[in-house]
Protein backbone atom coordinates (compact mmCIF):
# COMPACT_ATOMS: atom_id res chain seq x y z
CA UNK A 1 0.00 0.00 0.00
CA UNK A 2 1.81 3.30 -0.99
CA UNK A 3 1.93 5.73 1.45
CA UNK A 4 -0.43 8.58 2.75
CA UNK A 5 0.69 12.03 0.88
CA UNK A 6 1.14 14.91 3.14
CA UNK A 7 -2.09 16.90 3.75
CA UNK A 8 -4.41 13.98 1.98
CA UNK A 9 -5.94 10.83 3.71
CA UNK A 10 -5.78 8.32 0.22
CA UNK A 11 -9.10 6.30 -0.02
CA UNK A 12 -7.96 2.74 0.27
CA UNK A 13 -8.86 -0.81 -1.63
CA UNK A 14 -9.41 -2.86 1.10
CA UNK A 15 -13.30 -4.58 0.76
CA UNK A 16 -13.42 -6.81 2.91
CA UNK A 17 -12.44 -4.55 6.17
CA UNK A 18 -14.99 -1.98 4.69
CA UNK A 19 -17.77 -4.81 4.65
CA UNK A 20 -16.59 -5.70 7.85
CA UNK A 21 -17.02 -2.62 9.15
CA UNK A 22 -20.26 -1.40 7.40
CA UNK A 23 -21.67 -4.66 9.40
CA UNK A 24 -20.66 -3.50 12.69
CA UNK A 25 -21.56 -0.34 12.43
CA UNK A 26 -25.42 -0.85 10.66
CA UNK A 27 -25.74 -3.45 13.17
CA UNK A 28 -25.01 -0.71 16.47
CA UNK A 29 -27.61 1.84 14.58
CA UNK A 30 -30.84 -0.04 15.17
CA UNK A 31 -29.38 -0.88 18.66
CA UNK A 32 -28.90 3.18 19.41
CA UNK A 33 -31.84 4.28 17.36
CA UNK A 34 -34.40 1.64 19.95
CA UNK A 35 -32.79 3.20 22.93
CA UNK A 36 -33.51 6.31 21.13
CA UNK A 37 -37.16 5.78 20.79
CA UNK A 38 -37.69 4.59 24.05
CA UNK A 39 -36.81 7.28 25.35
CA UNK A 40 -38.74 9.72 23.19
CA UNK A 41 -41.51 8.48 25.13
CA UNK A 42 -40.81 11.03 27.90
CA UNK A 43 -38.73 13.43 26.01
CA UNK A 44 -39.20 15.93 23.25
CA UNK A 45 -37.09 14.94 19.79
CA UNK A 46 -35.24 18.14 20.24
CA UNK A 47 -34.13 17.15 23.79
CA UNK A 48 -33.26 14.04 22.60
CA UNK A 49 -31.41 14.34 19.55
CA UNK A 50 -29.11 17.40 22.07
CA UNK A 51 -28.18 14.42 24.08
CA UNK A 52 -27.67 11.58 21.77
CA UNK A 53 -25.14 14.06 20.08
CA UNK A 54 -23.69 15.08 23.43
CA UNK A 55 -23.64 11.65 24.40
CA UNK A 56 -21.47 10.51 21.56
CA UNK A 57 -19.35 13.56 21.43
CA UNK A 58 -17.58 12.33 24.33
CA UNK A 59 -15.96 9.14 23.28
CA UNK A 60 -15.01 11.25 20.03
CA UNK A 61 -13.16 13.71 21.47
CA UNK A 62 -11.73 11.10 24.08
CA UNK A 63 -10.96 8.87 20.69
CA UNK A 64 -9.20 12.54 19.70
CA UNK A 65 -6.67 12.51 21.82
CA UNK A 66 -5.31 9.01 20.93
CA UNK A 67 -5.52 9.80 17.36
CA UNK A 68 -2.95 13.27 17.21
CA UNK A 69 -4.99 15.50 19.10
CA UNK A 70 -7.33 18.59 17.78
CA UNK A 71 -5.10 19.93 15.27
CA UNK A 72 -4.11 16.82 13.41
CA UNK A 73 -8.02 15.53 14.01
CA UNK A 74 -10.10 18.93 12.78
CA UNK A 75 -7.61 20.35 10.39
CA UNK A 76 -9.43 20.71 7.78
CA UNK A 77 -8.18 21.37 4.25
CA UNK A 78 -12.13 22.26 2.57
CA UNK A 79 -13.80 24.61 4.83
CA UNK A 80 -16.69 24.89 2.31
CA UNK A 81 -17.22 21.09 1.88
CA UNK A 82 -17.92 20.49 5.50
CA UNK A 83 -20.25 23.10 5.92
CA UNK A 84 -22.62 22.51 3.31
CA UNK A 85 -22.28 18.79 4.19
CA UNK A 86 -23.02 19.60 8.10
CA UNK A 87 -26.22 21.69 6.94
CA UNK A 88 -27.43 18.92 4.87
CA UNK A 89 -26.47 16.55 8.04
CA UNK A 90 -28.56 18.60 10.40
CA UNK A 91 -31.55 18.46 8.39
CA UNK A 92 -31.08 14.44 7.46
CA UNK A 93 -30.43 13.95 11.09
CA UNK A 94 -33.47 16.05 12.39
CA UNK A 95 -35.76 14.10 9.96
CA UNK A 96 -35.48 11.03 10.94
CA UNK A 97 -35.38 11.89 14.71
CA UNK A 98 -38.36 13.42 14.09
CA UNK A 99 -39.98 10.40 12.17
CA UNK A 100 -39.04 7.72 15.28
CA UNK A 101 -41.31 9.74 17.18
CA UNK A 102 -43.87 8.54 14.81
CA UNK A 103 -43.41 5.42 13.31
CA UNK A 104 -41.89 1.65 14.35
CA UNK A 105 -37.74 1.33 13.16
CA UNK A 106 -39.18 -1.20 10.52
CA UNK A 107 -41.17 1.23 8.78
CA UNK A 108 -38.51 4.12 9.50
CA UNK A 109 -35.74 1.76 7.86
CA UNK A 110 -37.87 0.53 4.67
CA UNK A 111 -38.53 3.82 3.27
CA UNK A 112 -34.90 4.84 4.08
CA UNK A 113 -33.95 1.88 1.56
CA UNK A 114 -34.72 4.26 -1.07
CA UNK A 115 -31.47 5.82 -0.76
CA UNK A 116 -30.00 4.38 -3.78
CA UNK A 117 -33.03 6.16 -5.71
CA UNK A 118 -32.00 9.50 -4.99
CA UNK A 119 -28.46 8.62 -5.22
CA UNK A 120 -29.37 8.27 -9.04
CA UNK A 121 -31.44 11.08 -9.28
CA UNK A 122 -28.90 13.36 -7.72
CA UNK A 123 -26.07 11.80 -10.27
CA UNK A 124 -28.09 12.16 -13.07
CA UNK A 125 -28.75 15.51 -11.75
CA UNK A 126 -25.83 17.32 -9.84
CA UNK A 127 -23.39 14.64 -11.86
CA UNK A 128 -24.92 14.84 -15.18
CA UNK A 129 -24.16 11.05 -15.23
CA UNK A 130 -26.00 8.99 -17.96
CA UNK A 131 -28.66 6.58 -16.59
CA UNK A 132 -29.63 3.77 -18.40
CA UNK A 133 -33.44 3.41 -19.22
CA UNK A 134 -33.28 -0.28 -16.58
CA UNK A 135 -31.95 1.95 -13.78
CA UNK A 136 -34.59 4.30 -14.24
CA UNK A 137 -37.26 1.52 -14.96
CA UNK A 138 -36.06 0.03 -11.12
CA UNK A 139 -36.12 3.41 -9.67
CA UNK A 140 -40.04 3.41 -10.81
CA UNK A 141 -40.50 -0.34 -9.37
CA UNK A 142 -39.16 0.48 -5.98
CA UNK A 143 -41.32 3.30 -5.71
CA UNK A 144 -43.76 1.34 -6.49
CA UNK A 145 -42.61 -0.95 -3.71
CA UNK A 146 -42.62 2.73 -1.54
CA UNK A 147 -46.13 2.96 -1.81
CA UNK A 148 -47.43 -0.27 -1.13
CA UNK A 149 -45.38 -0.04 2.45
CA UNK A 150 -46.66 3.43 3.08
CA UNK A 151 -50.45 2.33 2.16
CA UNK A 152 -51.32 6.09 1.44
CA UNK A 153 -54.69 7.03 3.57
CA UNK A 154 -52.96 5.86 6.78
CA UNK A 155 -52.77 8.82 9.09
CA UNK A 156 -49.95 9.47 10.54
CA UNK A 157 -47.94 6.37 9.10
CA UNK A 158 -48.15 8.90 5.66
CA UNK A 159 -46.56 11.65 7.52
CA UNK A 160 -44.00 9.58 8.94
CA UNK A 161 -43.23 8.40 5.80
CA UNK A 162 -43.29 11.61 3.75
CA UNK A 163 -40.79 12.87 6.83
CA UNK A 164 -38.52 9.93 5.85
CA UNK A 165 -38.32 10.19 2.47
CA UNK A 166 -37.22 13.69 2.80
CA UNK A 167 -34.93 12.57 5.31
CA UNK A 168 -33.76 9.90 3.10
CA UNK A 169 -33.13 12.47 -0.17
CA UNK A 170 -30.84 14.43 2.61
CA UNK A 171 -29.26 10.98 3.76
CA UNK A 172 -27.98 10.05 0.13
CA UNK A 173 -26.63 13.62 -0.96
CA UNK A 174 -25.12 13.24 2.90
CA UNK A 175 -23.35 10.26 1.67
CA UNK A 176 -22.29 11.66 -1.55
CA UNK A 177 -20.24 14.51 0.25
CA UNK A 178 -18.98 12.62 3.33
CA UNK A 179 -16.91 10.38 0.49
CA UNK A 180 -15.51 13.14 -0.94
CA UNK A 181 -14.17 14.23 2.29
CA UNK A 182 -13.09 11.19 3.23
CA UNK A 183 -10.57 11.76 0.79
CA UNK A 184 -8.75 14.31 2.48
CA UNK A 185 -10.07 15.03 5.98
CA UNK A 186 -10.04 12.80 9.33
CA UNK A 187 -12.26 9.95 9.56
CA UNK A 188 -13.05 11.33 13.35
CA UNK A 189 -13.43 15.22 12.16
CA UNK A 190 -16.15 13.79 9.76
CA UNK A 191 -17.87 12.13 12.61
CA UNK A 192 -17.21 15.12 15.28
CA UNK A 193 -18.01 17.83 13.56
CA UNK A 194 -22.21 17.45 12.61
CA UNK A 195 -22.32 16.05 16.50
CA UNK A 196 -20.79 19.54 17.11
CA UNK A 197 -23.68 21.64 14.64
CA UNK A 198 -26.38 19.03 16.36
CA UNK A 199 -25.33 20.52 20.16
CA UNK A 200 -25.20 24.30 18.58
CA UNK A 201 -28.16 24.48 17.11
CA UNK A 202 -30.84 22.86 19.52
CA UNK A 203 -28.92 24.79 23.03
CA UNK A 204 -31.06 27.85 22.41
CA UNK A 205 -34.53 25.96 21.90
CA UNK A 206 -33.56 23.86 25.25
CA UNK A 207 -33.16 26.72 27.21
CA UNK A 208 -36.99 27.16 27.10
CA UNK A 209 -37.62 23.63 27.20
CA UNK A 210 -35.58 21.18 29.00
CA UNK A 211 -37.14 18.47 30.80
CA UNK A 212 -35.27 17.26 34.01
CA UNK A 213 -34.10 13.70 33.88
CA UNK A 214 -33.51 10.99 36.00
CA UNK A 215 -29.68 9.48 36.51
CA UNK A 216 -31.12 6.24 34.99
CA UNK A 217 -32.24 8.52 31.79
CA UNK A 218 -28.79 10.40 31.60
CA UNK A 219 -27.08 6.70 31.86
CA UNK A 220 -29.09 5.48 28.69
CA UNK A 221 -28.24 8.15 26.83
CA UNK A 222 -24.53 7.69 28.19
CA UNK A 223 -25.23 4.27 26.39
CA UNK A 224 -26.57 5.86 23.13
CA UNK A 225 -23.76 8.37 22.82
CA UNK A 226 -21.09 4.86 22.75
CA UNK A 227 -23.08 3.17 20.30
CA UNK A 228 -23.71 5.40 17.74
CA UNK A 229 -20.13 7.07 18.15
CA UNK A 230 -18.94 3.75 17.47
CA UNK A 231 -21.39 2.71 14.64
CA UNK A 232 -20.68 6.36 12.76
CA UNK A 233 -17.03 6.11 13.14
CA UNK A 234 -17.07 2.43 12.05
CA UNK A 235 -19.32 3.30 8.76
CA UNK A 236 -16.88 6.44 8.06
CA UNK A 237 -13.74 4.26 8.00
CA UNK A 238 -16.00 1.50 6.21
CA UNK A 239 -16.01 4.02 2.93
CA UNK A 240 -12.87 5.02 3.50
CA UNK A 241 -11.49 1.17 3.13
CA UNK A 242 -14.34 0.02 0.39
CA UNK A 243 -16.30 1.88 -2.91
CA UNK A 244 -20.02 2.28 -2.01
CA UNK A 245 -21.55 0.18 -5.10
CA UNK A 246 -19.43 -2.59 -2.81
CA UNK A 247 -20.79 -1.85 0.72
CA UNK A 248 -24.61 -0.69 -1.16
CA UNK A 249 -26.22 -4.51 -0.40
CA UNK A 250 -24.86 -4.27 3.07
CA UNK A 251 -27.37 -1.88 3.97
CA UNK A 252 -30.05 -4.17 3.99
CA UNK A 253 -28.55 -6.57 6.78
CA UNK A 254 -30.45 -3.76 8.85
CA UNK A 255 -33.96 -4.93 8.13
CA UNK A 256 -33.34 -8.40 10.14
CA UNK A 257 -32.40 -6.10 13.66
CA UNK A 258 -35.11 -3.99 13.11
CA UNK A 259 -37.86 -5.94 12.73
CA UNK A 260 -36.27 -8.35 15.85
CA UNK A 261 -36.28 -5.12 18.29
CA UNK A 262 -39.95 -3.84 16.80
CA UNK A 263 -40.88 -7.52 17.80
CA UNK A 264 -38.82 -7.69 21.40
CA UNK A 265 -38.77 -4.44 22.29
CA UNK A 266 -42.66 -3.07 21.30
CA UNK A 267 -44.05 -6.58 20.72
CA UNK A 268 -44.58 -5.07 16.84
CA UNK A 269 -44.52 -7.42 13.49
CA UNK A 270 -44.72 -6.18 10.22
CA UNK A 271 -47.75 -6.70 8.27
CA UNK A 272 -47.39 -8.07 4.84
CA UNK A 273 -48.01 -4.71 3.00
CA UNK A 274 -44.74 -3.84 4.81
CA UNK A 275 -43.04 -6.72 4.28
CA UNK A 276 -43.82 -6.99 0.31
CA UNK A 277 -42.74 -3.29 0.08
CA UNK A 278 -39.45 -3.72 1.70
CA UNK A 279 -39.02 -6.73 -0.99
CA UNK A 280 -40.25 -4.53 -3.85
CA UNK A 281 -37.41 -1.91 -2.23
CA UNK A 282 -34.67 -3.83 -1.92
CA UNK A 283 -34.81 -6.21 -4.79
CA UNK A 284 -34.75 -2.89 -7.10
CA UNK A 285 -32.06 -1.87 -5.04
CA UNK A 286 -30.10 -5.01 -5.95
CA UNK A 287 -30.97 -4.88 -9.54
CA UNK A 288 -29.73 -1.20 -9.50
CA UNK A 289 -26.30 -2.37 -8.42
CA UNK A 290 -26.28 -5.29 -10.81
CA UNK A 291 -26.68 -3.11 -13.64
CA UNK A 292 -24.42 -0.52 -12.52
CA UNK A 293 -21.53 -2.94 -12.33
CA UNK A 294 -22.26 -4.39 -15.21
CA UNK A 295 -22.41 -0.89 -17.04
CA UNK A 296 -19.19 0.02 -15.45
CA UNK A 297 -17.65 -3.40 -16.46
CA UNK A 298 -18.72 -2.61 -19.71
CA UNK A 299 -16.93 0.85 -20.06
CA UNK A 300 -13.84 -0.50 -18.36
CA UNK A 301 -13.03 -3.34 -21.41
CA UNK A 302 -12.71 -0.71 -24.23
CA UNK A 303 -9.88 1.87 -21.64
CA UNK A 304 -8.06 -1.40 -21.01
CA UNK A 305 -7.79 -2.37 -24.61
CA UNK A 306 -6.87 1.35 -25.54
CA UNK A 307 -3.82 1.08 -22.32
Amino acid sequence: MSAIKAGTRELQNRAVLGILLMIAGLALYPLADAFTKHLMGSYSFYQTSFLRAVTRLIPLVVTMFFQGGVKTVLGTHHPKQHLIRLAVNLAYTLSFMYAFSMASLTTIYTLSYTSSFFMIVLSAVMLKESISWNRWLAVAIGMGGVLIAMRPGSNVFEIAGIVVLGGTFLGALNKILMRKLAQTEHSLAIAIYPNVVMVLALAPILLIKWEPMPWEHWGLFAIVGVITAAGQYAITQALRFAQGSVLAPVDYSTYFWVVALDAFWWNKKPDLFMVAGAIIIVGSNLYILYRTRKEEAHKSVPERRAS
